[in-house]
């Protein structure tokens, strides 16, 4: 594997450990972001494995995995992910203050999305 792909893919797995780590804490909207940017720097890592593309600048996790043809029953997934990229960081995205946002049981779903997605990209990368 080349060294600019193993360093999106390892700092996705650490995202997700962040992502983790903030819900224990009940920090429950960083994990919410953590989730996202974990799975956006892991589909990247696959875009430059795959295309040797340079410089991949979306954030759209949808677009992103389409690029990747990620299985069709995952975009859905990607939908309810990819907005938490500005949802959980700016308070004039919504009505309610990011750190308001978010439940327990929210944030456990996006971390079974972003593990179930990391784990068909790491079996792609492979």
């Amino acid at each position: 594997m080349r060294q600019e792909i193993r360093n999106w893919w390892e700092q996705a797995k650490k995202d997700l450990i962040t992502a983790k780590n903030s819900s224990k804490m009940k920090d429950y909207y960083a994990s919410a972001f953590w989730c996202q940017q974990s799975v956006e720097k892991s589909l990247k890592a696959l875009i430059l494995h795959k295309f040797r593309e340079k410089f991949i600048p979306e954030h759209s996790l949808v677009r992103l995995g389409q690029k990747v043809k990620i299985p069709k029953d995952y975009l859905k997934d990607l939908k309810k992910l990819s907005p938490q990229y500005f949802l959980a960081r700016y308070p004039d995205a919504t009505e309610e203050m990011p750190y308001e946002l978010y439940e327990e049981e929210t944030v456990k779903e996006f971390i079974e999305i972003s593990e179930k997605i990391l784990k068909w990209i790491k079996n792609q990368l492979e």
